[in-house]
């Protein structure tokens, strides 16, 4: 996701030594094997179509059935019943265990094409033989944790298709997901019940319209004030009628602004919502910083979590909805 982790790609160098792999691949998979023709009995595969943010149309002459995605849009799609072969972006912490980013995917049935920025194994994914790519987007165009170098070789294997996450709402990403699951022919298991839940917690926002919010992540050296418009969440919520603020002045790029630790009580707020994601300073750490400790929301105990990477299905944001509805009932306007 973007904010202080928002990378700009600056690798203009190809892939090379590939382009064999991917003949290779095209003939049959690694082992050279040639794939086996279909039985004759089989029924006639249906035509395959969809067109992306980015405007682009995908045409096939079926259904993909293997599907490789970014772990944001690996995580949107599992919740509707996609199961994805491969998964590349943060989906495994360094103990082993699974990295929030990736939701529900169970990653012991997913092959790990890469886990950190600019690290996305080719030759495994070339492998895979896959249909289909997915990826989330932050700047049009541009596929999330799709390396600069291998972006040409990637696409020579596969088809792609991007979901824009800013300039959106949650509701309007959720359903582009859920437009993507249907086509790819997910079972949609569960999507009623999830959605009843998403839209009942989104109707209690509007009692917390009292509160100020602050919504940041901490660094080591600085914090950042997140821009709400720039994030489909956000958006989600100061649209259902949280009051949520807005930095008077933004980096370049637009999607937060950045501020030293004394510089912290910059903007007044009752509650203040941290970054859960991996990159970012946990409550602990920040506490040690002196102007932020002495802010009223943190004296207060009105600091609570903001599950920035929440899945864009129904489920993930029912969660992510009902666990902030559930603190902000606890918090307090402040004098």
């Amino acid at each position: 996701m973007s904010g202080p982790v928002m990378a700009r790609r600056g690798f203009l160098a190809a892939a090379a030594g590939l382009a064999a792999a991917v003949t290779l691949a095209a003939c049959g998979g690694a082992g050279g094997t040639a794939a086996a023709p279909e039985a004759s009995s089989a029924p006639a595969a249906q035509p395959w179509t969809f067109t992306d943010d980015r405007g682009k149309k995908v045409d096939l002459d079926k259904t993909p059935s293997k599907v490789v995605a970014q772990v944001g849009a690996a995580a949107a799609l599992w919740d509707f019943g996609v199961r994805p072969v491969g998964v590349f972006g943060p989906h495994k912490l360094q103990d082993g265990s699974k990295d929030p980013q990736v939701g529900n995917v169970d990653i012991t049935k997913v092959t790990g094409l890469g886990n950190v920025w600019d690290e996305f194994n080719v030759e495994q994914y070339i492998a895979l033989q896959p249909d289909l790519l997915v990826s989330s987007m932050y700047e049009n165009g541009t596929l999330w944790y799709v390396p600069e170098k291998s972006k040409d070789t990637i696409e020579q294997v596969a088809p792609t298709v991007g979901v824009m996450l800013t300039g959106k709402t949650a509701t309007e990403v959720i359903g582009t997901y859920e437009k993507l699951a249907a086509s790819l022919g997910a079972d949609m298991a569960g999507v009623p019940e999830a959605k009843a839940r998403m839209e009942a917690a989104t109707k209690e926002l509007a009692a917390l319209k009292d509160l100020k919010i602050l919504m940041m992540s901490g660094g080591a050296d600085q914090m950042w004030v997140v821009n709400p418009p720039e994030y489909a969440d956000i958006r989600h919520l100061m649209d259902n009628g949280l009051d949520i603020v807005v930095p008077g002045k933004v980096d370049e790029g637009g999607f937060f602004q950045t501020l030293s630790w004394e510089n912290a009580d910059t903007y007044d707020a009752d509650v203040i919502l941290y970054d859960t994601r991996t990159q970012a300073l946990k409550p602990e750490e920040m506490m040690k910083k002196p102007t932020f400790a002495e802010l009223p929301a943190v004296k207060a105990g009105q600091l609570y979590p903001w599950r920035a990477e929440a899945p864009f299905s129904y489920q993930g944001y029912a969660d992510f909805l009902e666990e902030l509805v559930a603190n902000l009932k606890k918090a307090n306007k402040l004098p």
